[in-house]
């Protein structure tokens, strides 16, 4: 997707400390825990962009850039990158801050699609923005 950036593209929407119970045998967090921070994040979005209840569809690209380690924080920045009918596409990058310093690395970046729902569950129209 990109080389290299050095600011992160994108509204910060989460902050999480990778904890301990979070890290496969070798020391670094579980891709999965980095995926689940991420579609958390996207939903937030997807949710304030729709003014609603929302439900991943799918993930339409994910990259693991450089490994999260253990007392990393973990910032996700989203960007709306396309509304439709009723689905709404997010696009995410997430940066560790290493030893809850300003240095920064990005560690991983996604694309999830996310649909609309009424209260019923049934898709239904995004409004205007």
């Amino acid at each position: 997707m990109t080389s290299t950036p050095t600011e992160p593209k994108g509204a910060l929407t989460i902050r999480t400390l990778a904890m301990p119970a979070d890290t496969n045998p070798s020391g670094d967090i579980f891709g999965g825990w980095v995926l689940s921070q991420m579609d958390i994040a996207g939903s937030i979005a997807a949710f304030e962009r729709v003014h609603g209840r929302t439900v991943t569809v799918a993930v339409e690209a994910m990259t693991f850039i450089s490994p999260v380690k253990v007392g990393d924080v973990l910032c996700i920045y989203t960007t709306i990158e396309r509304v439709g009918t009723t689905s709404i596409t997010v696009s995410m990058e997430a940066w560790a801050r290493r030893n809850r310093q300003d240095d920064r690395v990005k560690v991983t970046e996604g694309r999830f699609v996310y649909v609309a729902l009424d209260d019923n569950g049934a898709k239904r129209a995004i409004p205007p923005a």
